[in-house]
């Protein structure tokens, strides 16, 4: 065996010490340093229980471009699509006003009044179904209907929309562009399509989602204190998910009746008795700004909202100070799609056989 030198075993003794020192001092270091803060139990729920929102809602059965979605665009704010010319969807879900009118009920056609409260369009395209009783599967064939209701837009029928378009000598080269492998691309489904691929874009995220996406500290004291009182009541039993609701069906009514027993609910589309008084769960996305509250709008105010939520669903009287908390949590929800997403775009230029507004 060969034996190191005097001044090789030096060298090592002197590493070995550094080394133990240097181990030593880093040890001091990290019991001296500052623990790293424990991420709060509301904050590991709420990851757990709703997850962030998308940059977009798309569907494989409609792939976005951006000529679809300029086209949509166009369609959302065009008020050709209503008999009077007064009316589009713009008009009753507005993107300047988070995506509804403010209105109890909408005004259609000459005045007159829709049944039930307009929902917000924005983050819609990510729901279960499409209007309070889940009769259209997707924002496409939403899209469809309001054009066609005489109490809406009052158009007769879908040739008389298509004829409408087509007698604007902007819409087909839109539409072309949007639909390019279709032969005649002006159609009522492409129509739908549209609208459809536009609204997939209206995504609102908020510090709410950079929370739920890995910034512990996105909410302050009071906002996670609110939302560890949502979770806490049980509200989040029901609205859950990116968008906290909008992904079930649930009867209103559920622990102590509900005093408007005239809308059925999903019943009326279902024709199942169990599905009486049942509505879609609503989305709590840009809930402080969406007002009135319920299927009916016979709620002014959210925390008179709040709190009848807490009877009718939870048989829990929420206090003053529990309702003021959740409200809290529930502001920080409210967010707005990209400015230049929603800018109203210049009305096409009418052409000779463009029909003339009708008032019957």
């Amino acid at each position: 065996m060969i034996l190191a030198s005097r001044p090789l075993q030096s060298l090592v003794l002197l590493g070995l010490i550094v080394g133990l020192a240097g181990a030593c001092k880093g040890k001091e270091q990290e019991a001296s340093a500052p623990a790293r803060p424990t991420t709060s139990t509301e904050v590991l729920q709420a990851r757990a229980l709703f997850g962030p929102l998308p940059s977009r809602f798309d569907s494989p059965a409609n792939p976005t471009s951006p000529e679809k979605v300029a086209l949509g665009r166009l369609l959302y704010f065009e008020p050709r699509m209503s008999l009077s010319q007064t009316l589009s969807c713009n008009s009753c879900h507005r993107v300047d006003r988070a995506g509804v009118d403010g209105e109890r009920f909408s005004k259609g056609h000459q005045g007159k009044l829709g049944g039930r409260n307009s929902p917000s369009v924005f983050n819609a395209a990510g729901q279960i179904a499409q209007f309070w009783d889940g009769r259209a599967p997707t924002v496409e064939e939403q899209a469809k209907g309001p054009v066609l209701n005489p109490v809406e837009m009052a158009m007769p029928d879908a040739t008389y929309v298509l004829s409408v378009l087509r007698s604007i000598p902007g819409y087909e080269a839109a539409f072309h562009a949007a639909f390019p492998g279709d032969a005649d691309p002006i159609n009522f489904d492409n129509f739908g399509r549209a609208i459809g691929a536009f609204e997939r874009g209206l995504v609102t995220p908020t510090r709410f989602d950079e929370m739920l996406g890995g910034k512990d500290d996105a909410l302050d004291v009071a906002e996670r204190a609110g939302l560890a009182q949502f979770i806490s009541s049980g509200c989040a039993g029901c609205h859950t998910g990116p968008l906290v609701g909008g992904s079930m069906y649930m009867k209103l009514g559920l622990m102590q009746p509900y005093a408007n027993t005239a809308d059925p609910g999903r019943y009326g589309v279902t024709k199942n008795e169990g599905d009486r008084y049942f509505f879609k769960v609503p989305s709590l996305r840009n809930v402080t700004k969406t007002g009135p509250y319920f299927h009916d709008g016979s709620i002014p105010e959210l925390p008179t909202a709040i709190k009848e939520m807490g009877r009718l669903q939870l048989n829990a009287e929420l206090t003053e100070a529990q309702v003021a908390s959740i409200q809290t949590f529930l502001a920080t929800l409210s967010g707005e799609p990209p400015a230049n997403y929603v800018e109203e775009p210049p009305l096409l230029p009418a052409g000779p056989n463009t029909p003339a507004p009708r008032e019957e």
